[in-house]
Order: structure tokens, then sequence, then C-alpha cells
């Protein structure tokens, strides 16, 4: 919500617009750290209270966005918001794959991801509006006020059994897990993939009014469009994971260099901006399931790994968003980062090729898919 926000952000705090952006930056580098140290901390911990306190720390950092009286407290909010996202989504993703037969891992994953895309889809733009109508600290206290919710039901619905298995406390255990070749490739995969979407995602609304010649009022539903795709991609890409999850992840990853190539090569025309902006979506979060539990299997599920991937999109999205406003500043236009990106992500590809031959090695006749003997998922006897 925070980027719709940025120029009433930066005249209500009197700061320029290159500080306000660190009130982005800011959080995504938070993320990326915060992921691994947060997870490493607490692994010894029951996963349920631990979720419920990072909630906490969530509803502590938007509260303290919204009370800001100046630009340091307002940084120091999104900093303490950050440091629950990447623990809150890994050790989330290893408590919903508990909550269901190990068959349905990925899609247990793809529905608790689901409140990501639905956020793009729906929560944007209500947090534009409610910005524009009352202030932007309004859209703060309203986060706020959903964090609480969010809290609570958690505490009250999350079966005790789900989330009271704790992770390997012994940060020997932790770092051995990261020996795994699969490990490094997939997480490898994961910083491309989500680099090459994002970083030509981020200049998305430059393409759009400078390149295809749609308005600037035409970028909210546009934005509605890639959102819309992000829904059907994370529901596409957990059903394909649970069938055969290194293909799913090779088509997704394949899917989203062609989707970035033609999006490059026919950005003037608006009839196929507007289809390849919702195959952008579709392709881009196809992978995040797959990925998800591929590296918590890989891991032997160390609640650690799961977090790493989290870490692995951050970095990757702020390497892509770099290299796009490399090459916009290098003259290519705003077409430029469609292709880099789609570049990047042919990497990914290949990284995603390599892992995907040297899994299928390793596990002999083992459905690629099911990862059941490698513990990323729960036995069905730790389930009552």
């Amino acid at each position: 919500m925070i980027a719709g926000l940025l120029p009433q952000v930066s005249h209500g705090l009197d700061v320029s617009t290159a500080a306000a952006g660190w009130l982005i930056s800011g959080y995504a580098l938070t993320v990326a750290v915060g992921a691994i140290a947060v997870t490493a901390a607490t692994a010894a911990l029951p996963q349920k209270p631990v979720l419920v306190g990072l909630l906490a720390l969530f509803v502590a950092g938007n509260l303290l966005s919204a009370l800001a009286p100046g630009y340091g407290v307002m940084l120091l909010g999104r900093v303490v918001a950050a440091l629950c996202h990447g623990s809150f989504f890994g050790i989330g993703s290893l408590v919903a794959r508990r909550l269901v037969p190990p068959e349905r891992a990925s899609r247990a994953v793809a529905l608790m991801f689901a409140g990501l895309t639905v956020a793009n889809v729906l929560g944007v733009p209500f947090g534009a509006l409610v910005g524009e109508r009352w202030g932007w600290r309004a859209t703060f206290w309203a986060i706020t006020a959903i964090g609480a919710v969010a809290l609570v039901a958690i505490a009250a619905l999350i079966p005790a059994w789900a989330g009271a298995k704790g992770g390997r406390a012994d940060p020997r255990t932790q770092v051995r897990a990261f020996r795994s070749t699969q490990v490094w490739l997939t997480l490898t995969a994961t910083a491309l993939g989500y680099g090459g979407m994002f970083g030509a995602f981020s200049y998305i609304a430059y393409t759009f009014t400078r390149v295809t010649g749609f308005s600037t009022t035409d970028v909210a539903w546009l934005l509605v469009v890639y959102g819309t795709g992000l829904v059907v991609g994370n529901i596409a890409g957990g059903r394909g994971a649970d069938h055969n999850r290194d293909v799913t992840l090779l088509v997704s990853l394949g899917g989203l260099a062609l989707t970035l190539v033609a999006f490059g090569l026919l950005a003037s025309s608006r009839p196929a901006s507007v289809i390849l902006v919702f195959l952008l979506g579709v392709f881009g979060f196809a992978t995040v399931p797959g990925m998800i539990t591929r590296v918590t299997d890989a891991a032997g599920g160390v609640p650690l790994a799961a977090s790493a991937n989290v870490s692995a999109s951050n970095v990757g999205n702020a390497v892509g968003a770099w290299l796009g406003g490399v090459v916009i500043s290098a003259g290519w236009g705003y077409t430029g980062p469609l292709f880099v990106g789609a570049g990047i992500v042919g990497v990914g590809l290949g990284v995603m090729g390599w892992a995907a031959r040297g899994s299928v090695a390793a596990r002999g006749s083992v459905d690629a898919g099911s990862g059941v003997e490698r513990a990323g998922g729960v036995a069905e006897a730790e389930r009552p």
C-alpha cells in the first residue's frame, strides 16, 4: 500500500521523494534479513505462538507508522512491521501444509499465499482510496486493525496440534540443511524468477502510460488485472505442484520469460498489454507454492529454509528493480526492463532445469512433486 501513498507521506512528513522511497526499500531489506534472523531465533519455540507473536510485531509496526510524529519513527515502524514478514510466511507455510494430507501440501501453501494475491487485487486500491479520502495515517490505522483481527483469528482458530511443533533449535542442524545443493539451486531460481518479474513490474506504470498510451487513471484497473493474474497463477501453481512440482516450475518460468519478451515487443498494443499483464501475474506467481515446498523438502523440513526462500525473493525484487532502472537510464526506454526481466528469468529457468535433473537423479523413482520422504510436509501420524 505504501507505494500508492508515497506522495502523501512525503508531503506529510516533509521529506524528499528519495527519503520516502526508503520506506519501501527499508522494508524490503528488513524482510530479507529478518526472515532468516527471526526464524533462527524462534526455531525452538512452538510455531503457533510464534505466528501470534509475529503478527503482534506487525500490529505494533503499523501502529507506530500511524502515530509517527516524524520520518524516523515512521521508518522504525516500517522496520518493525517488516521483521514479521518473511518468518510469518516461512513458518506459516509449514503450519499450513501440516493441516492437510501430504499430497495437498502445495495447494495448502497456495491458499495461505492467496492472502498476498488478494491484497494486490483489493487491498492496494482500498488503501489508496482510504489514504486519499482520510489521509495516509488512516490507511495505517486500517492495516493495524486488520492485523489485530488476523492475530485473534490465528490464536483462536489454528489447532493446537498444528502449531505445537517447534523447529530444530540446534544452529548446526539449521545450517546443515543449507549444505544441500538442491536448497541453493531452488533459492537461486526463486531470486531470479522474482527478480525478472518485479524488475519489469516496478516500471509497468511507465510502460503503460509512456509506451502503450494508457492514461494514469487507467493504471489502477490494469493493476487489478495483474492482481487477478496473481490469484489465478497462485491457485494453478499449487495444484500443478502437487501433481508434478518440477514440471510446473519449469513451465511457469518458461511461460514468464516468453510473456516478458512478448510484452516488450507488443507493449504499444493496448489489447495485447492487457492480456500480457494478466499472464505476467499468472506465470509469475505460479512458482510460489512449488518453490516453498521444494526448498523445505530439500532442507528436510527446517523452517529456516522456507524463510530463506522469502528472503531470496526480496533480494531478487531489489536487484531486478535496480537493473530495470539501470537500463532505463542507459536509454533502453520503458520496454527495457521487460527484456532484461526476460533474460533474468531465462537464467532462472536454466537453474531450475539443473535442479530438476539433479533431483530426479538423487531420488530415482520418487515422484518429484510429492516430497513426502524428505519431511518437508507432515506425516499422517502427526495429525489426529
